[in-house]
């Protein structure tokens, strides 16, 4: 009974009371889970940072095509599909944790294959095996993430999945040319297949990870939410307010205590089919439910329709048409892109939740533009250069893509996974990261297949014009359509998406008709 009342005084509390300014920081056992759940993201990293040089050797091995070097970087994006979609119903199903673990079990057969590859088609099949573990670590990484974390650090937590990804990029780089002496045919397949050793470490680590707090809410096993939120919250008072929450979302009275409570096929708690979860999203979603996920499908879009992957994955391409000849010189200065790209990601993880996640958006996506414009500026005059190198413009096209890479991981980086993981209600999280998931990977996709022949056909310069007229449009679509959300809990998030729409939503309120959050004046 004590701890009922507990509860429901918890509930009467503001946010306010829980101001990041005036609270000691996240325990370390948040920070750990965080950390562990966050490896899955190297898994892409790798990828995405071995590909951009071990193509250059797969190229001369198995003798391919511009086209075909295309689809088989890009392939994986769209692959990843297949464990992004799966990866929603099956995190609720079996639980956050275990989906890490699934992700790192079929990445590792995706390497191991990879690395065996004797030609390209069998090669094409392993990224497909690959891909759907990215999928799944994709979404599950920072859903779980953010539903771990105590709102004062939320969006420090919640970027680590970026922060790895950027880590795993550096990795894959650094394999690139700590393996490009070896033998034409054995060192590129040794830059994939060791992409399986994070994935053994991951399913190790992962048993020391509690299961989320939000999902054993929505599985009626309160008792051991209570726990896991009493280790995560920066006071056992914030823990009872993120339960008391956490349980108004779920539909759970505030009254009940019991460790184990049964949860209806209609509760609100996520118990619905899934064919209710995208009724919601889809077909009926409340106006603060249809701004959130446009804000969510957006940001994701902008990420990288700006063009970053076309810089991560053919670094060593952009520098040889700026100039630099041999391979050693392209795979140095690739690492340094890695450097700059992971030097930036760990500043954004610390101003998160101290600047806010829109003024940082906003100055990250400006910085990009103007990098992106002086590089298409500069690559454009190399490449009408008559006689000889132009070396100020050869400087300034590294410089604009070590600013491109460094303004990109400072907040379009990080904050398209922080602010898609924690704006949508409890019962549409997982399919709506799921969904924004998709966009990032189809979008991404369609940019690392193509941007070959897209330099080929409006020259390299022309494509990063495009690309910068992109992220222009992604910086007017930021300003307009993405409030705060820095210090705000998860279950408060709604009240600040549908006022465009029409619809005031400041107070709290739940247990709408639509099985979600309703919050109304």
């Amino acid at each position: 009974m004590a701890e009922g009342r507990g509860i429901e005084a918890a509930a009467h509390k503001s946010l306010e009371d829980f101001d990041p300014q005036r609270k000691p920081k996240s325990s370390k056992f948040a920070f750990a889970c965080a950390i562990l759940a966050s490896m899955t993201s190297i898994l892409l990293g790798y990828d995405i940072g071995v590909m951009s040089g071990a193509v250059i050797y797969i190229k001369r091995d198995l003798k391919l095509s511009d086209v075909q070097i295309e689809i088989l970087v890009g392939i994986i994006n769209l692959h990843s599909l297949v464990g992004s979609c799966l990866a929603g119903r099956t995190s609720d199903w079996i639980g956050r944790r275990y989906t890490i673990v699934l992700a790192g079990g079929i990445f590792f057969t995706g390497a191991l294959l990879m690395g065996f590859s004797p030609n390209y088609s069998f090669l094409m099949f392993a990224r497909f095996i690959a891909g759907i573990g990215i999928g799944y670590a994709l979404m599950i990484a920072p859903v779980y993430t953010a539903e771990v974390s105590p709102a004062s650090s939320r969006g420090f937590l919640t970027s680590f999945p970026e922060v790895f990804i950027n880590g795993g990029i550096l990795l894959g780089y650094i394999s690139n040319y700590g393996f490009s002496k070896l033998s034409l045919s054995l060192g590129w397949r040794l830059m994939l297949g060791i992409g399986a050793v994070p994935s053994v470490i991951l399913a190790v680590g992962v048993l020391a990870m509690p299961e989320s707090p939000r999902w054993l809410v929505m599985k009626g096993r309160l008792g051991e939410a209570t726990k896991v939120l009493n280790r995560t919250s920066d006071s056992k008072e914030e823990a009872q307010l993120r339960l008391a929450e956490i349980k108004a979302a779920a539909g759970i009275p505030e009254s009940c205590t019991d460790d184990v409570v049964h949860i209806t096929k209609n509760s609100h708690g996520g118990g619905g089919s899934g064919g209710e979860v995208w009724k919601e999203l889809f077909l009926h979603p409340t106006p603060a439910v249809r701004h959130i996920l446009i804000a969510a499908l957006g940001i994701h879009f902008f990420q990288q329709a700006s063009g970053i992957d076309a810089v991560v994955l053919y670094s060593p391409t952009i520098f040889r048409k700026a100039g630099i000849e041999s391979d050693t010189e392209q795979l140095l200065a690739t690492v340094a892109v890695g450097f700059c790209k992971t030097f930036f990601i760990l500043v954004a993880t610390f101003l998160l939740d101290r600047v806010g996640r829109r003024p940082l958006l906003l100055t990250s996506v400006g910085g990009m533009v103007i990098s992106l414009f002086t590089l298409a500026a500069s690559l454009t005059v190399i490449d009408h250069a008559n006689h000889g190198k132009v070396m100020w413009a050869v400087g300034l096209s590294i410089a604009t893509v070590l600013s491109y890479v460094a303004t990109f991981s400072i907040g379009a980086g990080p904050i398209a996974w922080v602010y898609s993981s924690e704006i949508f209600p409890l019962r549409l999280r997982a399919q709506g990261a799921a969904v924004g998931v998709v966009v990032n990977r189809v979008t991404s996709g369609v940019i690392s297949m193509t941007f070959l022949s897209l330099s080929n056909k409006i020259t390299i310069g022309g494509a990063f014009f495009l690309f910068g007229g992109i992220a222009t449009c992604g910086w007017i679509f930021f300003y307009i359509l993405l409030p705060e959300t820095q210090g705000k809990t998860l279950e408060e998030m709604e009240g600040s998406f549908g006022k465009i729409f029409g619809v005031k939503s400041s107070a709290k309120s739940v247990g709408n008709d639509n099985g979600g959050i309703q919050l109304a004046n």
